[in-house]
C-alpha cells in the first residue's frame, strides 16, 4: 500500500472521528429536547433532522455549497470578516460528514434518552439536584450506552460519505480526498487494484464501527 493510500485512510479516519465530536453536543442537546419536551413545531424539526437520510446526498451537498460558498450567506460572512475559506477545504469535508451523520446520532440518542425512567430524575430533584446536575449524574449515565452506540453509527456513516462531500469539498488529492472519493477516482482511472485495496479498508473500518455499535446496544438492552 502506497504512502498516498495511507494518507487517505488516515485522513478519512480522523476527519470522521472529528465530525462525530463536533456534532455531539448539538446532537445530544437536540435529542434531549425531542425526548423530554413537547413544543409547537416539534414535528417539523424532527422532519428536517431526518431529511439528510432520505434526500440524495448530492442535494444536501448542493445546499451546503450555496450556504458556505463565497457568495453564500455563511460563507461570504466568514470570508469577508475572518478570511476563512470553507468550500474545497478539509473544513468542507468535516461539515459534510457532520451533517450527513447527524440524523443517525440524534435518532439513536433520542431512543436512549426516552428509555431513561423519568421517575429517577424526579427522585434526584427531590433530593436537591437541579438542572444540568440531574442530566449529568442521572440521565446521561443511564443513556450512555445508547449514546455511544449512536456515536459509532455516526462514525460509520461518516466513513462512507460520498455525495455531499464531493459537492462541497471536491476530490483534491492530499487535501479533501476520502476513502469513498479515492475509490471512485481509482475506478474512473482504471486502477482496479487500488480501488479494491481501499474498498477492503473501507469495509473493514465500517464493519468494526457497526459491530461495536451493535455490541454496545446489546449490552444496554441486557
Amino acid at each position: 500500500m502506497s504512502a498516498e493510500e495511507w494518507q487517505i485512510i488516515g485522513f478519512t479516519t480522523w476527519i470522521s472521528a472529528l465530525s462525530v465530536l463536533c456534532m455531539l453536543p448539538f446532537g445530544l442537546a437536540l435529542a434531549w429536547l425531542l425526548a423530554r419536551h413537547e413544543w409547537r413545531g416539534k414535528s417539523l424539526v424532527e422532519t428536517l433532522v431526518s431529511l439528510p437520510l432520505v434526500v440524495p446526498p448530492v442535494a444536501t451537498g448542493l445546499i451546503l455549497l450555496k450556504i458556505l460558498g463565497r457568495k453564500g450567506i455563511v460563507g461570504s460572512f466568514l470570508f469577508r470578516h475572518f478570511d476563512l475559506e470553507i468550500v474545497f477545504t478539509w473544513r468542507a469535508v468535516l461539515i459534510a460528514l457532520s451533517v450527513m451523520s447527524f440524523p443517525l446520532f440524534v435518532r439513536a440518542a433520542r431512543v436512549a434518552l426516552e428509555e431513561v425512567d423519568p421517575r429517577l430524575e424526579q427522585i434526584a430533584r427531590t433530593l436537591g439536584a437541579r438542572g444540568f446536575r440531574v442530566f449529568y449524574r442521572i440521565t446521561l449515565p443511564l443513556a450512555s450506552r445508547g449514546i455511544v452506540g449512536g456515536m459509532l453509527l455516526a462514525f460509520a456513516r461518516a466513513l462512507g460519505e460520498f455525495g455531499a462531500t464531493i459537492m462541497i469539498a471536491g476530490n483534491i488529492p492530499g487535501r479533501t480526498s476520502t476513502l469513498s472519493l479515492a475509490i471512485f477516482q481509482s475506478v474512473q482511472l482504471g486502477q482496479d487494484t487500488v480501488a479494491f485495496r481501499l474498498l477492503g479498508v473501507s469495509v473493514l473500518l465500517a464493519f468494526v464501527a457497526v459491530w461495536s455499535s451493535e455490541w454496545v446496544i446489546r449490552r444496554r438492552k441486557r
